[in-house]
């Protein structure tokens, strides 16, 4: 029989991170012998590559566990629980599948051959708080001192204006956790309706509808896209559209929104830098069938702030506000703001 061992995790957690840490926890029970990892307090993320060992990511980058085994068939087995857990199958005939878990716990796997070191598993944990802007200004991601209070005071000025906001930056830059914090100052008198992939964003809102992404069944049915969704979120009277990530052609269905009075919206998007950004945006419109002038005067009507982050050896930070412009050949281009 396949054995697994596993042992407490072994990283060292500093008194900060420790006294940061949440009341409330996730629900890591369906995560088995990875839920003492999963625990532990400002833990982000699970990363295990095959046989070749588990990272855990507690804020301060991925590092190994050293006391962590797992043979192949157990990893394996572990894998197709996880997947089945979330509602659907893994195999040689799907071997790439992602699921979300109670709590909003995202599990992506991958299998062999797709991969060629062994069963992939790849954890996302969302925060079991809500944290606030107050809360995220107090841990330094609006910079140090006076200088964060101008940028605390604009973030808000932006909600309370309803301008419709991009976030953007690398992956774990903290954009989920940002754009849950300025949606949390909505008027609770207005209704958010939240369109995602799957589903991660935790607004403290009394009044939020979430609709989530299908993909398609075995047989290649059954799908429903990002840009279905959009459609029919405008069917259900927003007061704030967002999205929360854009990827491919929705951004279309977004743009078109944004342009045709549903101010208040935000959505976030994977990028390097600000100044990638009108890039990035060029790429997807492209995707959707749009020229490059096209994607340059919509956005240029429709979004009215840019705010990129980015982390820094474990640290996430507001690194700049952009807003988008025409250029002297009608092309997308940024300034900072």
């Amino acid at each position: 029989m396949p054995q697994l061992f596993i042992a407490v995790p072994s990283y060292e957690v500093r008194r900060a991170d420790h006294e940061s840490a949440p009341a409330a926890q996730l629900d890591t029970s369906g995560l088995g012998p990875l839920a003492p990892f999963a625990e532990a307090p400002n833990v982000t993320d699970l990363c295990i590559n095959g046989e070749a060992g588990l990272w855990v990511d507690a804020g301060h980058g991925l590092v190994r566990q050293a006391d962590w085994e797992c043979d192949e068939p157990a990893l394996r087995e572990l894998a197709v629980r996880l997947i089945a857990l979330g509602g659907r199958h893994i195999d040689e005939a799907s071997p790439c599948v992602d699921v979300r878990l109670a709590d909003g716990i995202r599990v992506h796997a991958v299998l062999p051959p797709v991969s060629s070191v062994g069963t992939l598993l790849s954890i996302r944990l969302p925060r079991a708080e809500r944290l606030t802007l107050d809360a995220l200004a107090a841990r330094g991601l609006f910079g140090i001192g006076d200088s964060a209070v101008p940028r605390l005071e604009r973030l808000r000025d932006a909600v309370r204006n309803r301008e419709n906001l991009l976030i953007t930056g690398a992956a774990a830059s903290g954009k989920t956790t940002l754009l849950a914090a300025m949606l949390a100052e909505t008027p609770h008198d207005e209704r958010i309706v939240v369109i995602e992939d799957v589903a991660e964003l935790r607004i403290n809102h009394p009044h939020v509808a979430a609709l989530e992404s299908r993909q398609a069944n075995l047989e290649g049915a059954g799908r429903i896209g990002l840009e279905s969704l959009l459609r029919e979120a405008l069917r259900m009277r927003p007061d704030r559209l967002v999205l929360g990530e854009c990827r491919g052609v929705e951004l279309r269905e977004l743009l078109a929104a944004l342009n045709t009075g549903h101010d208040g919206g935000a959505g976030t998007l994977h990028a390097n830098s600000l100044h990638d950004v009108p890039a990035r945006l060029e790429a997807l419109g492209a995707l959707a069938g749009m020229s490059a002038e096209a994607v340059a005067r919509q956005t240029v009507s429709a979004i009215d702030l840019v705010l990129h982050l980015e982390r820094v050896d474990g640290v996430r930070r507001l690194a700049q506000a952009g807003r988008f412009r025409l250029d002297a050949h009608d092309r997308l281009a940024m300034e900072v703001a």
